[in-house]
């Protein structure tokens, strides 16, 4: 098997069976923000896409590359699809030209046939509100001799499956990078939002690690991340100072500082990969070359940044240039988009619990979800307990485009300030991302469904219930006890284990009690 990074989270796979491309990413996302690194503009983007299968773990714009899908990849692909709740990643792909689907279903092995012959794979489909634009995935493809798992930013919970289907895993693709706005679109002291991110930037590689270790792959890619931020204002996202300090706090930490996480934590299987670079992979053995030195990206990486920021100003500034600029009040759109989505979604409007402010140059809309309309402020309503401030051309933009999800367009884009008075609202975040009649029934459906929670496990002295109650994640795996509290490490949601009071958002309570001791 061969495997060429093409940069983030994208790699071509080749076979004697096949070839298969995964999250082919070229071009700057979420409002300009976001653009590949290292710089991968000059790889062969139509030999790449001449391939026999395509695979597009799901819809975020760093993975979903729209114009590269439509100009450089073959249309005769058969896409790999994911088992999801909503057919919109079929649909947008469809709208490209792509006519050939194999629908997987969700961790369930299949054999597909290439040119050259068959291949077994397995996507590991991730369904909850929570997980990408509705859905995240993963996926598992073996050639009879070497096994990849291509994990990208996806989440899975049960990493058991993966040894029951296929045995080793020989190479580990995933995502070990922050790739959230949390929390320095925060209003915040500096202080305190410089702890919490150095929290972030730890507890993401933590992470990381600990699916490395389920795992138990010979070797290991980071990827998926982090992207790079070329647009002046958003320089000081990049991870360019003391990269490998313990009181680092940018949320961004680049490849070589997890490899070097890897190392000090006695895992020398980590590999460095940049676009171009390629692994011959035969089971466990491994070799690889790259197409420059290393070195010339990462000796002095913000030099690097800097030439690909004064080579890449003009794309930047054309993506500007197509934003929505205009005047006119916003209430009114705004009414019209969300009220209709309010309506349908009781148990997500009742979870918010609260108005929402939006602010939006010199207007202020009022998002009045337990009422379940959009209006103008009252007079004496004072400071609103979750907010947001954000450019009207961003607002317009998404409104004339018909966005089904903001989070995946302007809070991505880090191009915002927001504040909150108590916890992180997950029902919130979900409205946002569901702007769509299909979308918000299924999550309001989610949220109403009764899970089990009956099974329990214990950790450092206290009984719990083993399924996380945000995710489901197996707390015996991922939960980490610090006192009376717990830490469900794949999302770094916590709790109280005296109350069982959830310490992140709004409900979710844990059932726990600490065991006696004689």
């Amino acid at each position: 098997m061969q495997i060429t990074s093409v940069g983030h989270a994208g790699f071509h796979i080749r076979t004697t069976a096949g070839t298969i491309l995964c999250d082919p990413w070229v071009n700057p996302a979420y409002f300009a923000s976001w653009v590949p690194f290292p710089d991968n503009t000059g790889l062969d983007w139509d030999a790449i896409g001449d391939v026999d299968f395509l695979y597009v773990s799901h819809l975020h714009r760093d993975h979903f590359d729209a114009k590269n899908l439509l100009e450089h990849v073959n249309k005769n692909a058969t896409v790999l699809l994911p088992d999801y709740p909503v057919p919109d990643l079929r649909r947008e792909l469809e709208k490209l030209g792509f006519e050939k689907f194999f629908e997987t279903e969700d961790s369930v092995k299949h054999t597909v046939t290439g040119p050259g012959g068959e291949l077994e794979i397995m996507i590991i489909a991730l369904r909850a509100p929570a997980d990408g634009p509705i859905g995240d995935s993963g996926i598992v493809v073996s050639d009879g001799e070497t096994t990849c798992f291509n994990m990208n930013d996806a989440r899975p919970v049960d990493m058991e499956l993966l040894d029951q289907a296929f045995g080793h895993i020989d190479i580990h693709l995933l995502q070990y990078s922050g790739a959230i706005w949390y929390p320095m679109v925060y209003d915040i002291p500096s202080r305190t939002k410089a702890n919490f991110a150095r929290q972030k930037r730890q507890r993401g590689m933590d992470r990381a690690r600990s699916y490395i270790e389920q795992v138990g792959a010979t070797w290991v890619v980071p990827s998926a991340g982090p992207p790079v931020f070329l647009d002046d204002e958003l320089r000081y996202l990049n991870d360019t100072e003391d990269r490998f300090s313990p009181e680092n706090s940018n949320i961004f930490p680049d490849q070589e500082t997890f490899l070097e996480q890897m190392r000090i934590n006695g895992n020398s299987g980590g590999i460095l990969m940049i676009p171009g670079s390629v692994a011959e992979v035969h089971g466990k053995e491994l070799e690889l070359t790259h197409p420059v030195d290393p070195a010339t990206i990462y000796g002095d990486k913000a030099a690097y940044i800097e030439e690909m920021a004064t080579r890449l100003a003009p794309v930047i500034a054309a993506q500007k240039a197509t934003w929505a600029y205009g005047d006119g009040p916003l209430l009114e759109p705004l009414r019209a988009k969300f009220e209709p989505i309010m309506a349908q979604s009781d148990l997500i409007c009742d979870g918010i619990g609260y108005a929402v402010g939006l602010v939006m140059g010199d207007e202020t809309v009022v998002l009045d979800f337990p009422k379940r309309v959009v209006r103008a402020p009252v007079e004496g309503e004072g400071k609103y307990r979750y907010g947001f401030r954000i450019a009207p051309e961003l607002v317009r933009t998404v409104l004339r485009d018909d966005e089904p999800d903001w989070v995946n367009t302007i809070f991505l884009s880090t191009r915002f300030q927001t504040w909150r008075i108590g916890g992180y609202n997950e029902f919130l975040y979900t409205f946002f991302k569901c702007l769509t009649d299909e979308r918000i029934a299924y999550a309001d459906g989610w949220f109403s469904e009764a899970h089990d929670d009956s099974a329990s496990v214990e950790l450092e002295g206290w009984e719990i219930q083993r399924r996380c109650p945000h995710l489901k994640a197996d707390l015996s795996r991922f939960g980490v006890i610090d006192g009376s509290t717990l830490t469900c490490n794949l999302h770094g949601w916590q709790w109280d284990l005296e109350s069982g009071r959830c310490k992140t958002s709004k409900g979710h309570e844990l059932r726990s009690k600490k065991l006696e001791t004689h």
